[in-house]
């Protein structure tokens, strides 16, 4: 029953976590919360106890192995569009900011698997670049330059999008 209470006590504080990091990660929510899921299922059967000083680099590490073979599996077979726009009007501002996250997030998409995994780490859950170095198998001055890198080409991105009218649907 320790075990038990110790597990839901690891759920709880890292859940939200990680669930964010996966979403981030593969852009989508429905393979997040699946990569959530299986990440917790791995740490509830993994053979060693966690280190509780690395549980969240640990958990992330869990996390983006899973996606990276998602990513395998998922490059041997053909995807369907299935996004269908809303026909709900909308107001102005809302259309600039959803058009705003939507560049963003494209273009985080674009970044090397392991740009954006280190910028997520760093940015979104606040791990010491240490902890991220290890979790992605790299130095800690990898990790310092990957993370610079990745902040460095989103800002050129919003450095863009400001300069870009608003009125005229995005065309200047």
């Amino acid at each position: 029953m320790e075990r038990e209470s110790a597990f839901e006590a690891l759920y709880e504080k890292h859940a939200a976590d990680v669930l964010r990091f996966a979403t981030y990660l593969s852009g989508n929510r429905s393979d997040a919360e699946d990569i959530t899921a299986e990440t917790f299922v791995r740490a509830w059967t993994a053979p060693e106890p966690i280190e509780m000083a690395t549980v969240k680099g640990y958990l992330f590490t869990i996390a983006r192995n899973l996606f990276l073979h998602g990513l395998r599996r998922a490059s041997r077979h053909t995807s369907i569009d299935e996004e269908i726009p809303d026909p709900a009007p909308d107001s102005p501002s809302r259309l600039g900011q959803e058009a705003e996250l939507s560049a963003v997030l494209a273009r985080l998409q674009t970044l090397p698997e392991v740009d954006r995994a280190a910028l997520l780490m760093r940015a979104f859950d606040g791990l010491p670049y240490q902890e991220i170095a290890q979790a992605l198998g790299i130095s800690l001055s990898a990790a310092k330059v990957k993370v610079h890198r990745a902040r460095a080409v989103l800002m050129k991105l919003r450095t863009a999008l400001q300069e870009t009218p608003v009125g005229n649907g995005g065309r200047r």
